[in-house]
């Protein structure tokens, strides 16, 4: 790259390239290891597993269920003067040596542009059995006992959509029980902490390393009238509030390697009753995440999956 990116100068850029990856189905894991080189915001576009006709009824848009299920895309966004050349070259290079054979498309797209262009295929969800995530520009005729969560994801991760969001919020409302206190590390939009804090958690500290995630999920905060939900800057545990510990739930909806990272330190946080919900684990890493887990001196006491994807539910042995 001709420049080095940090996430502060992200939240000042106003012009973007998008660099998008198409390839078979099959491909999408090895593709998204090698993007991951280049940035862990991804966006991916993967229908192969949506069947909503029957699950949601009409809440998810035409073109999504009648999208090309065989093939699936990961885009990365840069800024228009990050080094846009040299990442195509990079990737190329690293597909033919992996003998990965993908389609490659270069855009240019504004802040705004970026923002607001995936609202279309962004419809109300219920996930478990109280909480329903709209998005903020919608309307939606709420049933006796739904829990409304409005949310505006922006430019961060979280829309309630993606399993792994999905895995924990039904955990949430499993664990979340009247005046507990709630950590979420790796909050991307804050929706974790929000729905606890609906859930009846007394209070709810949510970190992420991002600077443009913590600015999305303060605004979602305040826009959902919350006042005992706060957001701020840290690099997993470094900057968390340790003078509120123990947490009684603690939420890590982020990747294995980056759970594999944070366990060793994350028991200082709780006391023998919390539980960590660990959720962005893709199976296969599971085994692995469980591994480092048991070698802390914790243990697993639930285990849920959703396709291809797996989240734990950890407490100290």
């Amino acid at each position: 790259m001709d420049k080095d990116y940090t996430c502060e100068d992200w939240g000042e850029v106003n012009e973007w390239s998008q660099i998008k990856v198409t390839v078979k189905l099959p491909l999408l894991d090895e593709v998204v290891a090698v993007m991951n080189m280049i940035s862990n915001y991804l966006q991916i576009e993967d229908y192969s597993d949506i069947d909503l006709k029957t699950c949601y009824g009409d809440l998810i848009d035409e073109k999504i269920l009648n999208a090309d299920k065989t093939i699936a895309s990961v885009s990365v966004y840069l800024p228009a003067d990050g080094g846009v050349a040299d990442t195509v070259s990079f990737l190329r290079d690293r597909f033919d040596t992996l003998g990965i054979e993908a389609k490659i498309e270069i855009s240019g797209i504004n802040e705004e542009d970026w923002a607001n262009s995936w609202k279309a295929y962004y419809k109300p969800i219920r996930i478990g059995e109280r909480i329903v995530i709209v998005p903020a520009w919608e309307k939606y005729d709420a049933k006796e006992g739904d829990i409304i969560v409005r949310m505006d994801p922006g430019m961060a991760f979280g829309t309630g959509t993606h399993e792994t969001t999905r895995l924990v919020i039904g955990l949430l409302e499993k664990y979340v029980t009247e005046g507990v206190s709630v950590l979420d590390v790796g909050c991307g939009s804050g929706i974790l902490a929000i729905c606890a804090s609906k859930l009846g958690a007394k209070n709810c500290k949510a970190y992420d390393i991002d600077p443009v995630a913590v600015k999305v999920a303060r605004e979602n905060i305040k826009d959902s009238g919350l006042d005992n939900v706060t957001c701020d800057v840290s690099d997993l545990l470094k900057q968390v509030d340790k003078t509120a510990a123990p947490y009684n739930v603690i939420c890590a909806n982020i990747v294995a390697d980056i759970i594999i990272r944070m366990t060793p330190d994350v028991g200082c946080l709780m006391d023998e009753n919390s539980v960590i919900l660990a959720s962005g684990i893709i199976v296969e890493r599971s085994e692995d995440v469980v591994e480092c887990f048991e070698k802390n001196g914790f243990k697993i006491v639930e285990r849920v999956e959703e396709n291809g994807w797996c989240a734990l539910v950890v407490k100290k042995a």
